[in-house]
């Protein structure tokens, strides 16, 4: 074996590694703060919409989960113009991966919402509280404490699976890396820098994961 590593020529390009990664970052967290919006709302709908809006919502939960990501991506860059609806790389990016996590976090947050046993609802409505009150306060924070785990490891798989929008040059990190290793061939060298800065931002999102569980979701100690 001849080959020799040089990692100088990776780290000298570190600014657009940096760029890339708060790319990848940006467009990862957005993606999920929509994402969980559309689920939350796909899953109330679900559970108490009319049948032909679940019929729907069953439609597009299936297609998106027996279809790849990347033939959803190229559907929405290369496909909505068809139809007269063009978006920029990083706006087909995000609205791709909106609509690919949505689909997962329905049924997620449905499992999370069905857990639910009937009789706290009962008592929210004994209470007085109004249906909306009794969503957010009875049904919505327990699913969501139910299902965090399986939500938030969604979440990160979400971060993971950017790295397919640099097949249409969205900016974030993969496209950055294809950028230096196309000026150098130094392959080995930038995908493996690339794979070391993809677990550390999985490792940041776990944590930030883990501060909000902690401040928000986790239940009081019983004395």
């Amino acid at each position: 074996m001849n080959y020799t590593f040089e990692f100088a020529q990776v780290f000298a390009a570190w600014d657009e590694l940096a760029y890339g990664a708060l790319r990848t970052l940006w467009l990862s967290a957005a993606s999920m703060a929509i994402g969980l919006v559309v689920a939350v709302l796909g899953a109330l709908a679900k559970n108490n919409g009319p049948r032909a809006l679940r019929i729907a919502i069953d439609a597009y939960i299936e297609l998106i989960r027996n279809t790849p990501f990347l033939v959803q991506i190229f559907i929405v860059f290369f496909g909505l113009p068809a139809i007269g609806i063009r978006l920029e790389a990083d706006q087909a990016a995000l609205l791709a991966m909106v609509i690919n996590v949505g689909a997962y976090g329905i049924e997620i947050i449905r499992a999370g919402i069905e857990s639910i046993h009937h009789g706290q609802i009962e008592a929210g409505r004994a209470l007085g509280l109004k249906p909306l009150q009794i969503f957010r306060l009875v049904v919505l924070k327990p699913a969501i404490q139910a299902i965090y785990p399986s939500l938030t490891s969604q979440f990160i798989l979400l971060m993971l699976n950017s790295s397919v929008c640099s097949a249409i040059a969205a900016a974030e990190l993969t496209a950055a890396a294809n950028d230096i290793q196309a000026r150098n061939f130094r392959s080995f060298e930038v995908y493996f820098v690339v794979t070391g800065i993809y677990f550390a931002m999985s490792l940041l999102f776990w944590g930030i994961f883990a501060v909000i569980e902690r401040a928000f979701l986790r239940q009081p100690a019983v004395r």
